[in-house]
């Protein structure tokens, strides 16, 4: 008696649940990720459209930040908290952690982004030099190997390769190599991205930080008045 009356109980309690998510075979009206992500009333341009604005010009310099712009990183940044500071920020104050970030083949599981492949062979179809500013302190006593993950990921021919510059940490720290690379346009996903572009001179040209990026809190992207790649978040 009690077997039939779990199977009684199980019979119905499958029938309300078929009633209550009914199956629906029409299409309905729903928006991808990509989609919901172009609503905000912001500055947007597409690659082709920054492409298009630069026919009939001179090959410029052009500048990139690298964590979150062109490389999802998080995976080697998460790797280095837990090694050096589980429960706390202070790994980003540690040279060990940039030491062993950019030395030790940690970026071999930083993802590139598709955005980023597609903006550095726009700027190479045009016959641009491109350069790699990154906000990490470069490694001390040890041979940097994001320079040749760069040029791997990103299929950079090597007459157009230039070595990554390690700005580091400091306030206004790329502003002095924008400057003197005679950079004309610097993509980044922060603020402070957009920021050194302008004071040396540069156009800021903001780039979406990946969602699930460790890097938090996530900047407010248009808030500069900055024009904002679409879809650039992966």
């Amino acid at each position: 008696m009690l077997m039939n009356f779990r199977i009684s109980a199980l019979l119905i309690t499958g029938a309300l649940f078929t009633l209550s998510f009914p199956i629906y075979s029409e299409a309905r009206e729903g928006a991808t990720l990509e989609q919901l992500t172009h609503q905000a009333a912001i500055h947007w341009v597409s690659v082709q459209q920054l492409e298009t604005a630069l026919t009939d010009k001179k090959p410029v310099n052009v500048g990139f930040d690298i964590d979150d712009t062109l490389l999802y990183s998080s995976p080697a940044f998460f790797y280095g908290k837990n090694k050096f500071s589980p429960d706390s920020m202070n790994f980003l104050k540690n040279k060990m952690f940039w030491n062993e970030l950019s030395s030790k083949g940690w970026d071999e599981f930083s993802v590139p982004k598709q955005s980023g492949r597609e903006l550095i062979e726009m700027h190479l179809r045009h016959g641009d030099n491109i350069y790699f500013i990154t906000g990490r302190p470069a490694p001390e006593g040890a041979k940097e190997d994001l320079t040749e993950i760069i040029q791997r990921d990103f299929s950079i021919p090597v007459g157009k390769l230039n070595k990554v510059i390690y700005a580091g940490t400091s306030r206004n720290a790329k502003v002095g190599y924008i400057r003197k690379n005679h950079i004309t346009v610097f993509y980044g996903d922060s603020d402070s991205d957009i920021l050194d572009a302008r004071k040396a001179g540069a156009t800021g040209i903001r780039v979406l930080r990946p969602l699930l990026s460790t890097n938090t809190p996530f900047p407010v992207n248009g808030s500069l008045g900055e024009e904002v790649v679409a879809n650039s978040q992966y």
